[in-house]
């Protein structure tokens, strides 16, 4: 339910300047896309990946994104992702959500718990997401 929160905010902050309101059914749309969304961030918070390390988190949003149709470019400052969706004249809008995960071991019994393992300054670590950004990623996939 918090995740459903997350994007109905997320939704709703995007559109706050603008000049338009959102469609009746954004509820509606926003349910029907809710299960790919926690699809996504239980899979990405299950294969999370350090700083600069993001290969695998790139490729599942640059895929979408291209599936999307957007012009997308990899290996922005390494490992990040940019999708270009080419419209009209008017208003332009930037979405962006971090992708890396932190070295921490996660302590929790979850069916989609971290279990991944990385090098953080010469140490082999626990890795996970224990900041939201496996969410940042998924709810921003489930708005474009």
């Amino acid at each position: 339910m918090i995740l459903k929160t997350s994007l109905l905010v997320t939704l709703a902050m995007l559109t706050s300047s603008m000049t338009y309101a959102l469609p009746a059914d954004v509820s509606t749309k926003v349910t029907a896309v809710m299960p790919k969304v926690v699809t996504w961030r239980r899979d990405f918070h299950e294969h999370p990946e350090l700083s600069n390390q993001e290969f695998r988190t790139a490729k599942i949003v640059a895929d979408h994104l291209r599936a999307l149709g957007m012009e997308v470019e990899t290996e922005v400052a390494h490992t990040g992702v940019v999708g270009t969706l080419k419209g009209g004249d008017g208003p332009v809008v930037a979405l962006r959500a971090d992708m890396d995960a932190l070295p921490v071991t996660e302590m929790v019994d979850l069916p989609f718990a971290s279990k991944a393992r990385g090098v953080y300054q010469g140490r082999d670590v626990g890795v996970m997401h224990a900041c939201g950004h496996d969410n940042h990623v998924a709810i921003l996939m489930g708005i474009t």
